[in-house]
C-alpha cells in the first residue's frame, strides 16, 4: 500500500512536537516492506492519507483525499484541553478550536492518537470511528550513552565538575508547567536549572515573555532556546534529572527521549501517563509544587531507588520498529474496513489483532 503523510507548513512545525512527529513517523515506516511513504501532497496513487496537521490547507487534503475515494487517517496530536493555557488568548478560542477540531476529526475514517488517554478525550467529544492509541515512538539507538556527547553538553553550559543540573524540554507554554520549574530555581540556587526549547514571543502572554525573554527568572536558570544534535543527546543522558511539570499532553515525546537515555524522570502525576507511567517503578510523579521540591532534592541525593533501568524498558516498548508495524496493521484495516483491535499494557507495549466485522 502506498501512504501520503502529510504535514501542513513543514518548516513552522519543524521544532513542535509534531514536527518531531513527522520524522518519527517517517523512520517507523521506512523498514516496513508492504508500506510505500510518499509526502508530495500532489502524490495521486496513494491508499491512505495519514494527516497531520489542522490548518486550511489540510482541510482541504482531506476534502480532495475523499472526492478521489481515498481512506483518511487522522493523527490526533491535539486536543481542546492541550490547547489550553498556551498560546496568547488561547482560552478565550479554545471553546472553538475543540468544534474546529470534532469538525475534521469527524471527517476521518479513522483516528490515531497516541495514548489510551487521549483517545479517552476524543470518544468524550462524541466522535464515533475507530480510534487506537499508538505511541509516537522513538528511535532507541539514538539516546544510546556516549560519553562525547555528555562532554559536548558540559562544556556548552560551562558546567563545574560536581554541578547538579535538572533540566526541562517544552516550548514556552503555562500549560507546560514552566511556572513550577522557575519557582524550583529560585528556591535551590544552588542547582543549574535548563530550559530547553523556545517559542515566538508574539505569540506569548505578557507573563510568559517577562520569564523566559524578559529576564524575570534567577541566574541559575538558563533558556537556551532550541537546540539540537550532540548538545541536547548529552543533557538527556548527562543532567541529574528530567524533571516535566506539564500540567497537560497527549503523550510527551521528550518523556520518551528521557526514558530512551536512561535519565531520572519527575514528572507531574496526570492521567496521561496512568497506563504506561507508574510511580516508583519506571518514575516518580509530583502532585504539586511542593512535592517536586521535595522529591527532586531526595532523587539529586540519591536517596530514592534508580528507577532508569525499568523505565528504559517502557522507552524500548515504543521503538519505532514496533510502532511502524502497528501503523502498518491500521492503515491495513481501514483499507479492508476492519477493526483492528489494539491496547497497550502498563508496560506500554502495544499488542494489535486484526477483528473480522466490518467497522
Amino acid at each position: 500500500m502506498k501512504v501520503l503523510l502529510y504535514f501542513e507548513n513543514q518548516k513552522l512545525i519543524a521544532k513542535s512536537g509534531i514536527g518531531r512527529a513527522l520524522r518519527l513517523q517517517q523512520e517507523a515506516l521506512g523498514p516496513i516492506d508492504d508500506v510505500t511513504v510518499t509526502t508530495d501532497p500532489k502524490c495521486q496513487d496513494y491508499d491512505v492519507l495519514h494527516i497531520n496537521t489542522y490548518g486550511v490547507k489540510s482541510m482541504y487534503m482531506v476534502k480532495k483525499a475523499q472526492k478521489m475515494g481515498k481512506k483518511v487517517i487522522y493523527h490526533a496530536h491535539s486536543t481542546y484541553e492541550d490547547f489550553r493555557n498556551s498560546f496568547f488568548a488561547s482560552n478565550l478560542f479554545a471553546p472553538l478550536y475543540k468544534k474546529y477540531l470534532v469538525a475534521l476529526y469527524s471527517q476521518a475514517d479513522a483516528l490515531i492518537t497516541p495514548t489510551p488517554y487521549s483517545k479517552s478525550l476524543l470518544e468524550n467529544y462524541g466522535l464515533t470511528q475507530p480510534i487506537y492509541p499508538v505511541s509516537n515512538g522513538i528511535r532507541l539507538s539514538k539516546y544510546a550513552y556516549d560519553e562525547s556527547k555528555i562532554q559536548a553538553f558540559r562544556e556548552y553550559f560551562d558546567l563545574k565538575p560536581g554541578q547538579k543540573v535538572v533540566m526541562s524540554v517544552g516550548l514556552y507554554f503555562e500549560r507546560k508547567g514552566i511556572f513550577d520549574f522557575v519557582e524550583l530555581a529560585k528556591r535551590h540556587p544552588e542547582i543549574t536549572f535548563i530550559w530547553f526549547g523556545y517559542t515566538n514571543p508574539l505569540i506569548l502572554p505578557k507573563k510568559i515573555r517577562k520569564v523566559t525573554s524578559g529576564g524575570d527568572h534567577p541566574d541559575n536558570l538558563i533558556f537556551p532556546g532550541y537546540l539540537s544534535g550532540d548538545v541536547i543527546l548529552g543533557a538527556f543522558a548527562g543532567a541529574d534529572l528530567f524533571l516535566y511539570p506539564s500540567l497537560e499532553e497527549t503523550e510527551g515525546i521528550v518523556v520518551l527521549e528521557a526514558l530512551a537515555s536512561k535519565q531520572r524522570l519527575l514528572v507531574r502525576d496526570i492521567p496521561v501517563y496512568d497506563s504506561w507511567l507508574i510511580n516508583g517503578v519506571n518514575c516518580y510523579k509530583a502532585q504539586d509544587l511542593e512535592d517536586f521540591d521535595q522529591q527532586m532534592q531526595e532523587i539529586l541525593a540519591g536517596e530514592k531507588p534508580d528507577l532508569t533501568a525499568p523505565g528504559y524498558q517502557v522507552a524500548k516498548n515504543r521503538d519505532l520498529n514496533r510502532v511502524g508495524q502497528v501503523l502498518a496493521e491500521v492503515y491495513e484495516a481501514v483499507l479492508a474496513e476492519r477493526t483492528l483491535s489494539l491496547s497497550m499494557d502498563n508496560d506500554g507495549v502495544l499488542k494489535p489483532a486484526l477483528g473480522t466485522g466490518k467497522s
